[in-house]
């Protein structure tokens, strides 16, 4: 690879870059100069090598640079780390998806629940998208307390039903799972047997000597979905909507408070960059930390629809996974399209963070960045870096904008 060292507006762009794909680091400079982005990083790798390794920017407000190690909360893209984890442990025999919950945590099987499979907990048709009464303060940090109101709760739908995004509770609906499937929490499993293994720098409960690493998250100043959605609306004129609850029931969670760093919230406080998003995925797209079958299975669509329950926009989604989703004749919904080839599958994060494996691509890609965008989706500063990795491989783009 070939060494980049490039000033932009926020100070530098440095990394390396196989000449084949060095439209990504034009483009990775030109998302600093052009939209908006204050410190990034993105990897990815081709057949098992690094082809592109890039970081720059700011990592703070008060100007320290974003560097090689640097690291960030990654939201929701936390959500396929921790569904990568369930299905290594469904191949290791530890958890059957076809069982019901009830198998495992005896105390979920109520209010309607008695039927929910460990499968419906992975691609979000369970009917537990939010928590209908307050959560106390600070009850994210409570990982027990959260997983008995999970227990607790009545379904918003009957589960297996419908498909409606789990953005919070996706956290303890998995976690609760693991800890009483597998014996350990999520977070201790991930580092076992998945990060540490393949030298990914992943946390699921960031140690208190890794948080100077930390790059602090800049909220969107845009109104969420750009204001005008059907979420938007719900959030205005329905308080017991499914979205209204998730985005303003979490006991007053602040990402950028040190508190919550070193626990296990499985559906959004993963630490990682885009390196270690990519390695882990590298390793999903090249057969080398899961056998085929377990990896086809992932990558299937599992759910869809045109409206999601909690997000109320179309979305797809594989065992725990998010599939290429073209939203784009919805002006409404800013920032709401995913453009992937058919058998990618990954997670975005809240503010535009993504990691995916593509195994017919065999490439491993993984996008963080610090300021966040106004969507659920990744927004135009990924999507852009996605386009010219695919049209590096060699792939066009379809009249429904997926990859082929």
């Amino acid at each position: 690879m070939n060494a980049i060292s490039r000033n932009i507006a926020a100070g530098t762009v440095q990394g390396q870059v196989d000449p084949a794909f060095a439209e990504l680091a034009d483009l990775f400079a030109a998302n600093f100069d052009e939209r908006g982005e204050v410190g990034a990083s993105l990897a990815i790798f081709h057949e098992g090598r690094p082809v592109v390794d890039l970081w720059g920017g700011r990592k703070t407000a008060d100007g320290e640079a974003w560097d090689a190690e640097t690291i960030s909360i990654v939201w929701s893209s936390t959500k396929g780390i921790a569904a990568v984890a369930a299905h290594h442990a469904v191949e290791k025999g530890h958890i059957d998806l076809d069982a019901p919950v009830a198998k495992y945590w005896p105390e979920f099987a109520c209010e309607g629940k008695e039927e929910a499979t460990v499968a419906m907990i992975l691609d979000h048709s369970v009917g537990v998208p939010a928590l209908r009464d307050p959560v106390r303060p600070g009850g994210f940090a409570d990982f027990d307390y959260m997983c008995e109101r999970i227990a607790r709760e009545r379904p918003f739908w009957v589960p297996g039903t419908r498909h409606g995004y789990h953005g919070h509770t996706y956290a303890w609906t998995v976690g609760g799972l693991f800890r009483r499937a597998v014996g350990v929490p999520l977070g201790d499993y991930i580092r076992s047997e998945i990060a540490g293994p393949l030298g990914a720098d992943f946390w699921l409960g960031l140690p208190a000597g890794e948080h100077r690493r930390v790059a602090p998250m800049i909220y969107p100043a845009d109104p969420l979905f750009g204001g005008k959605s059907r979420a938007n609306h719900a959030i205005e004129t329905d308080p017991a909507a499914p979205f209204t609850l998730m985005m303003t029931n979490d006991g007053g969670y602040d990402c950028n408070d040190p508190a919550y760093w070193g626990v296990e919230i499985g559906s959004l406080n993963g630490m990682t960059n885009g390196r270690g998003l990519a390695t882990i995925y590298s390793a999903l797209a090249n057969g080398e930390l899961l056998g085929a079958d377990t990896v086809a299975r992932m990558g299937r669509t599992a759910s869809a629809s045109h409206l999601d329950a909690t997000l109320l926009m179309p979305m797809r989604f594989g065992s725990g996974f998010m599939k290429t989703t073209d939203n784009r004749s919805q002006p409404e919904l800013v920032d709401c399209t995913l453009l992937m080839s058919e058998e990618a599958f990954g997670h975005v994060g809240f503010g535009g963070s993504i990691g995916f494996a593509d195994p017919g691509a065999r490439m491993g890609f993984g996008y963080t960045m610090n300021r966040m965008g106004a969507g659920v989706m990744v927004g135009p500063r990924a999507q852009l870096l996605i386009d010219a990795a695919y049209r590096a491989l060699g792939y066009a783009s379809n009249a429904s904008g997926a990859w082929v």
